[in-house]
């Protein structure tokens, strides 16, 4: 490329050492927790040693690599899809139009975290070389898809301050939505809740109530508090919810295991009964935010989901001074219990002129209709309209 950028494929990211990854994805962890626990070597790794991505899952490890003379400036976490599954950033309309026309949607370039609807950095880039990093990614990324004959590149749950650049290099912008809790620098729960409306605090204390009469105690686990049969118990709960929500659940149970290598960074909201667990909730720990993930149960107690993915996790962040919760994609249930809606950002190269005219038309209306829901949504919210002092 130029600018004396050179861009490489691989096959995984296991061919990278861990320590030049980081030094792109996560340099501010040398001195204390990785900002993106999800962008971090460890976590990707976890997902190719375990088989939850690779042959016959439809995602096929390709992180890039730019380098500048002997020097890796910038790396991507980008995958080969034969489907869309996974996302969260739908495009299966996209692909089915496509496809009903004669052309072929699959296989596309995805730059992403496998099943992670959760914003953060994509294009990872070494201090100091950000721009020339970033840029060099993107425009590597349209090259490889172009030259391949793919019908489409994605770059998705990028933060706002990647989407221009992207757009410069010929991506189309889509608009997409959350709800998030936002720390108000609050002293505890009870700080948070005077800032609800009286009527969805009280909701919410009675809602509470219920979920912590179910007959047995509610734990919050990290570091060596998490032993193998909490892992063993996680994987039921997520293979339940996965079962339901998917048709299959899309990690392996060697990934839990590999969680265990994490376990300073990783977060089990525990429901026990009786000394057995019966709920859970996963959560990864970030350097100012609690990302929830997963959820499942063996056994239905009313108000025990919004307990332990909720309510807890707030707990957890306020006491610990994090700037925010991020509970996943869709709910609008959240909003009831502090969770405001937020935008997403993702990015798509498309290669055939038609149907990228017929994208960029059907995102432009997406993206009003957006803006105009997060408006309502937040209008409507549970806070009071003046905040308690």
């Amino acid at each position: 490329m130029s600018d004396g950028i050179e861009i490489t494929m691989l096959s995984g990211v296991g061919e990278i050492p861990a320590a030049v990854w980081d030094a792109c994805a996560c340099p501010e962890a040398a001195e204390g927790r990785a900002r993106d626990p999800f962008v971090t070597h460890r976590f990707l790794h976890a997902l190719e040693t375990s088989g939850s991505v690779g042959p016959g899952t439809g995602w096929e490890p390709r992180p890039l690599l730019a380098r500048k003379g002997d020097a890796v400036i910038a790396v991507a976490p980008v995958y080969l899809k034969s489907h869309s599954q996974g996302e969260y950033v739908f495009d299966h309309a996209w692909a089915d139009a496509f496809e009903r026309a004669g052309g072929r949607y699959y296989p596309k370039l995805q730059c992403a975290v496998p099943f992670t609807p959760v914003t953060g950095r994509r294009l990872l880039a070494r201090p100091g070389h950000e721009a020339e990093g970033r840029a060099a990614l993107l425009a590597g990324i349209a090259q490889i898809a172009d030259q391949a004959g793919l019908s489409s590149a994605h770059v998705t749950f990028c933060p706002e301050d990647e989407v221009p650049l992207a757009e410069g290099a010929g991506f189309l912008p889509r608009l997409g939505q959350q709800f998030h809790w936002l720390n108000r620098d609050y002293t505890s729960f009870e700080a948070f809740l005077a800032d609800l409306s009286s009527r969805k605090r009280k909701a919410l204390r009675k809602e509470r109530a219920r979920a912590q009469d179910f007959g047995g105690t509610i734990r919050a686990l990290t570091g060596d508090a998490i032993t193998p049969a909490h892992w063993q118990a996680m994987w039921a709960f997520y293979q339940d919810t996965g079962a339901r929500k998917w048709g299959r659940p899309y990690l392996t149970r060697a990934f839990f295991d590999a969680l265990h290598e994490m376990r300073d960074d990783v977060l089990p909201i525990v429901a026990e009964r009786d000394g057995h667990p019966v709920a859970g909730a996963l959560n990864l720990i970030g350097r100012d935010a609690l990302f929830g993930r997963y959820w499942g149960c063996v056994e239905d107690h009313a108000f025990l989901h919004f307990e332990l993915c909720y309510h807890q996790a707030v707990e957890w962040a306020i006491a610990r001074g994090l700037s925010r919760v991020e509970a996943g994609a869709q709910g609008e249930h959240k909003l009831a219990r502090g969770y405001l809606p937020v935008p997403t950002h993702s990015v798509h190269w498309i290669a055939h002129p038609g149907l990228r005219r017929a994208v960029a038309d059907y995102l432009d209306a997406e993206r009003a209709a957006v803006v105009e829901d997060i408006d309502i949504l937040t209008e409507d919210g549970p806070f009071r309209a003046t905040p308690a002092d």
